[in-house]
């Protein structure tokens, strides 16, 4: 694999470095906010949420740059979206600049998971794309950590939160990623497919693989004419790419059902309900994130070996069993592995569908509406997030932890089944091999 391949890709999945600490850093500041400007526990929890609900937006809509500018453009404004929102963000005046500042970092993270993710499948070699699409997935978890370790520097000795410098360390990072992506080149696959570009394509995918180049090349051009059909034929929701919308929607609804999200968002109030709530704070930030960069890692090392299905499949079964002792444990109020069942939780989940969920949505749809493809899975992925973040509180009330962890192990358990019966593999295949077999099979 030639170095350069990999600087593009490491250089790319610095937005998901960016998107990991965006998430992270108003941990370190949402207190200090809401004691700034005396916020209701309703506006507050607004104000928090709000760089979600931009997520969700940027998800939705990141395609359409994707594919009018082209990867790289588009990679470049979503690097700029960050650096006004941190600055913003850090020099906002009253909540409601705030929380616009932090809705445009929301629509940064959405379009982030779109378009890097989307970059790195269409310069990797196939045999490497999963390791690579997966530095997506580290960079996030290494980016949550950096935010926490971020957030303690800054805030160790201080008599009050120094916020304004959490939010705006951001704009170092961001800076840098706006700088670095200015060179690296245009995606082969788009200059052909959509601008027809060939000859700056063809230089490209010798820079990837100059004994490939004809190969390649010849591959994406058929794929282009097989797809060179009426805007109605080859829009993204027209009947011919329905299985691949379905493997999309699938992968990404499961990933959240898992409970992932609500684990982590809400593992304070999780051990005030188990009793131990003293190691709640270790649990939610060093302790998981620990955990969940270690298994990204392993994962990032089996997946082009072992493949996307095997992963899946392992870590369906761990989910399945880790979430069922946490019902269990709430069922029969015996909390004292608790901490264990959710740290091997994580560890699985990291491993498996942390590692999979990018890169399998970057692979399964076809080069003509890869980004638009590419955008429906990552939406459905962030409104599902948003959901349940927003209804999570109401349930573990109302129903206290024992049903909640038992229906996500049984969410797991149909995980386990579309894996099995429907999920196919793409490991050490080319992007054009995957759209013969499963949009055109």
């Amino acid at each position: 694999m030639k170095l350069k391949v990999v600087l593009w890709s490491v250089t790319v999945a610095l937005g998901g470095f960016l998107f990991g600490y965006d998430t992270a850093v108003i941990s370190g500041a949402e207190q200090a906010i809401q004691k700034l400007w005396s916020l209701s526990d309703g506006l507050h929890g607004f104000a928090v949420a709000i760089a979600l609900y931009g997520t969700v937006i940027g998800a939705m809509l990141g395609g359409i740059p994707a594919d009018s500018l082209g990867r790289k453009k588009t990679l470049f404004w979503i690097g700029v979206l960050y650096f006004v929102s941190a600055i913003g963000s850090a020099l906002a005046p009253d909540i409601y600049t705030f929380m616009v500042f932090r809705f445009i970092g929301g629509l940064g993270v959405g379009a982030s998971s779109v378009v890097a993710p989307l970059y790195i499948s269409e310069i990797s070699p196939a045999n490497q794309r999963g390791r690579l699409v997966a530095i997506f997935q580290f960079n996030i978890v290494l980016g949550i950590l950096i935010a926490f370790l971020c957030n303690y520097l800054i805030q160790l000795g201080a008599e009050e939160t120094p916020w304004r410098l959490m939010m705006g360390v951001e704009g170092i990072p961001a800076l840098l990623f706006v700088l670095l992506v200015m060179f690296v080149p245009r995606s082969p696959r788009w200059l052909i497919v959509k601008r027809g570009l060939h000859d700056e394509a063809k230089k490209v995918l010798a820079l990837i693989n100059s004994d490939t180049v004809d190969e390649s090349y010849n591959a994406i051009l058929k794929s282009a004419e097989q797809d060179n059909v009426s805007e109605i034929k080859s829009s993204l929701f027209s009947k011919k790419y329905s299985v691949p919308l379905l493997l999309a929607f699938l992968i990404a609804f499961f990933n959240q059902w898992s409970g992932i999200n609500a684990i982590i968002y809400y593992a304070p109030r999780i051990f005030e309900l188990t009793g131990l709530g003293a190691d709640s704070a270790l649990l939610s930030t060093s302790g998981v994130g620990l955990i969940n960069l270690i298994f990204t890692m392993i994962g990032m090392t089996l997946i082009d070996k072992m493949g996307r299905k095997k992963l899946m499949f392992i870590g369906s079964i761990g989910l399945i069993a880790t979430l069922a002792l946490v019902s269990n444990a709430f069922f029969t109020e015996s909390f004292a592995l608790v901490p264990i069942y959710l740290f091997v939780y994580i560890a699985f989940f990291a491993m498996s569908q942390g590692a999979v969920i990018w890169v399998f949505i970057s692979e399964v749809f076809p080069n003509k509406v890869r980004a638009s493809g590419q955008s429906f899975g990552c939406f459905i992925h962030w409104i599902f997030a948003a959901i349940i973040a927003n209804i999570f509180p109401f349930i573990v009330n109302k129903f206290s932890g024992g049903p909640l962890f038992a229906f996500f192990s049984f969410m797991m358990v149909l995980q386990l089944i579309f894996v099995w019966r429907m999920m196919p593999e793409t490991k050490g295949k080319s992007l054009e091999q995957l759209e013969d077999t499963i949009s055109h099979g």
